[in-house]
């Protein structure tokens, strides 16, 4: 007899505020002053080259939408806690976690970029071991990530956070050129 995964249980969450804590981290909603950092760090050649989904060339208008609309709409419908990473006042990075309500199968997907300026310091690690602990505590049976294979740094943050490779899905990533490329799937499971 095959039984279905149980969906989080966010009864008594409001997403629209939820605050995710770690030992140097802030996890919140994105606020309006964020527009600019968002906009800097999505100017970087570097997190352009992994986020495929990024319009080209990124606008400050594009960087208003995520923090206003996007970030806003995916917490009040209650399919992702998108986050903006603050580390002592600043922020320094976004993490997500996306597929609330859809990701039967595997859980919840987490994502994260880091700000250029504040990389190296093992803020996206943190952040999404925190994003999967809050998951687990809201009854997710397992978290899971993608990276791109040559993404090597962010299969670094992966490990730092918990995750355990599990496998390469062969053409699973869009590019901003229509081609696809493979990705390193990683998953955590309670007690990991």
């Amino acid at each position: 007899m095959s039984r279905e995964p149980r969906a989080l249980d966010l009864s008594g969450t409001d997403l629209t505020t939820a605050v995710v804590r770690t030992a140097r981290l802030v996890l919140r909603p994105f606020r309006a002053d964020d527009v600019d950092a968002v906009f800097r760090s999505c100017q970087d050649p570097e997190t352009r080259r992994w986020l495929a989904n990024l319009p080209d060339p990124y606008t400050r208008a594009d960087a208003e939408r995520f923090v206003t609309d996007v970030a806003v709409r995916g917490r009040a419908e209650g399919r992702e806690l998108t986050c903006a990473v603050e580390a002592d006042g600043e922020l320094v990075a976004s993490c997500g976690l996306h597929h609330l309500r859809d990701g039967a199968r595997l859980g919840p997907e987490v994502g994260y970029w880091t700000a250029p300026w504040a990389r190296g310091r093992g803020h996206a690690a943190e952040a999404a071991r925190g994003l999967a602990d809050w998951a687990f505590a809201h009854g997710a049976f397992r978290v899971h990530l993608f990276t791109d294979v040559a993404n090597t740094a962010s299969q670094r943050v992966a490990e730092r956070a918990g995750f355990r490779r599990e496998g390469v899905v062969r053409r699973c990533l869009d590019q901003r050129d229509g081609s696809w490329t493979d990705a390193v799937l990683f998953g955590r499971v309670p007690g990991d």
